[in-house]
């Protein structure tokens, strides 16, 4: 089985977050209909639990007593009991009943308020003055006080509670609270769902641009909106295209840029061999000098495209002053020139100093192209207002306006003379150091009367 099945049998984000949620509100809403239910049926125990020990204390004080409430005194246990049950306003569910003990037992109860022998005999003949019973109505729970008459007689006073109709009306009620908790977790469901949808509708819009990008095509963004984690995703896939949509533009420019400008010297070589005669010095010599273009113009390309990467330059703490002597001493062997050192900046820069070197060479190197031997090619440095800046300014035939846009372009060549000698690399690494610097390059001519070639960094490092 490959990946991708496995992947396609996977189910949904959507449905996990609705089964997860869904199990979730089932757990927490049956846990809420038991405890519930446990509540109220304690509750039921609970009342009546206090209204028999309420009715036995009743009894109990007027039978200590022993007088009504005319101060009359009762004249045996059987009085007493008539008396007091006479008094009694029972509930629907509850049972008054005095016993005494006359030929084999006799009981006094109210009208229809009684319950069935074989459950009465047992209440009496319990040691225990309360407990439960089963009776012909259902679950009994009971009290009874025993008192002895002035004759020494024994009668008992016995009050019982029908429990089943309370708690089926504790069942009735659980069944109504899980049929609207069953009505709520549909809802729920519902709601998960569409809740679930829009929240991943990035997610989904995530994967769908995911399997539309192609190398040819990395155009494809994903709308966003709000400032929340989905949409923080959205931005930085957004953000990881528009890397990548640039690195396959610079590989494809490094492709298109080395195939066109290498062609031009194999085809040179190539047509010199076949020409060539055993001997030819000559043809030797360009085919040399073509090998060394070829490998200077791959050294170029290699250079810019490892502008791209982020540890191309290496900032550090370099003295102005002492950075702009180096590049003047090397500067300096470039050619037959009248070298001025036209400025030097001081304190202390955070730059690259071989990169920054290698771009200040190079825009020397660009003069040397440009002028004549005894010429003079001005070099300086300064720092102000947080940047730092090197300049190389010559005497030559300057730059024209409608290349100034264009010439730190790659294989781009000037019009002056002297501007076809190269593979037009020389001017793009310039830029490609300094925007690695988050610097920029500046360029100041007039046709005619030289040009002025800089860069300009921040002294405080990238």
């Amino acid at each position: 089985m490959t990946a991708t099945t496995e992947r396609r049998r996977a189910v949904p984000a959507r449905v996990l977050i609705m089964g997860w949620l869904l199990l979730l509100m089932i757990v927490v809403l049956a846990a809420v209909c038991l405890v519930t239910r446990n509540i109220l049926r304690q509750q039921v125990y609970t009342h009546v639990s206090n209204a028999l020990e309420q009715e036995a204390f009743e009894y109990h004080e007027i039978a200590a007593n022993g007088v009504d409430e005319e101060q009359r005194r009762f004249a045996s246990v059987e009085d007493l009991l008539a008396h007091h049950l006479a008094l009694q306003h029972t509930d629907d569910d509850e049972v008054i009943l005095g016993w005494v003990p006359r030929d084999g037992g006799a009981t006094l109860h109210q009208p229809s308020k009684t319950l069935d022998e074989p459950t009465l005999d047992g209440i009496v003949a319990a040691r225990t003055t309360a407990g439960t019973a089963d009776s012909d109505s259902g679950r009994v729970h009971w009290a009874k006080v025993v008192t002895q008459g002035p004759q020494r007689e024994r009668g008992a006073f016995i009050i019982a509670y029908l429990v089943d109709r309370d708690l089926r009306e504790v069942d009735t009620t659980i069944r109504t609270l899980a049929m609207v908790s069953l009505a709520g977790l549909l809802f729920a469901g519902a709601a998960a769902w569409i809740v679930a949808g829009q929240i991943l509708a990035p997610v989904r819009l995530v994967r769908l641009a995911a399997a539309e990008i192609t190398e040819q095509d990395l155009t494809k963004r994903i709308p966003t909106k709000g400032n929340d984690d989905i949409a923080a995703l959205a931005e930085q896939f957004n953000a990881m295209l528009g890397r990548l949509e640039q690195a396959f533009a610079t590989q494809r420019e490094f492709l298109d840029d080395a195939s066109h400008e290498l062609r031009t010297p194999i085809t040179i070589i190539r047509g010199h061999l076949e020409l060539m005669e055993p001997g030819d010095t000559e043809v030797i010599r360009i085919c040399t000098d073509e090998l060394d273009r070829m490998s200077r113009i791959v050294d170029d390309l290699l250079l810019l495209a490892k502008a791209e990467r982020p540890d191309f330059v290496q900032p550090e703490p370099v003295e102005l002053a002492e950075l702009t002597s180096d590049v003047h001493a090397k500067v300096r062997a470039l050619g037959d020139r009248d070298w001025r050192l036209e400025g030097i900046g001081t304190g202390t820069v955070h730059v690259d100093p071989q990169r920054v070197t290698q771009a200040v060479v190079q825009l020397a190197h660009n003069a040397v192209q440009h002028t004549r031997d005894g010429d003079q090619i001005k070099v300086g440095s300064a720092c102000h207002e947080g940047f730092v800046s090197f300049w190389i300014t010559d005497t030559g035939p300057g730059v024209a306006p409608d290349e100034l846009e264009v010439i730190f372009e790659r294989f781009t060549r000037g019009t002056a003379p002297g501007h076809r000698s190269g593979a037009g690399l020389g001017l793009a690494i310039v830029r490609a150091i300094a925007e690695a610097h988050h610097g920029n390059v500046r360029v100041v001519s007039t046709p005619g009367q030289g040009a002025s070639f800089g860069i300009e960094l921040p002294a405080g490092g990238s």
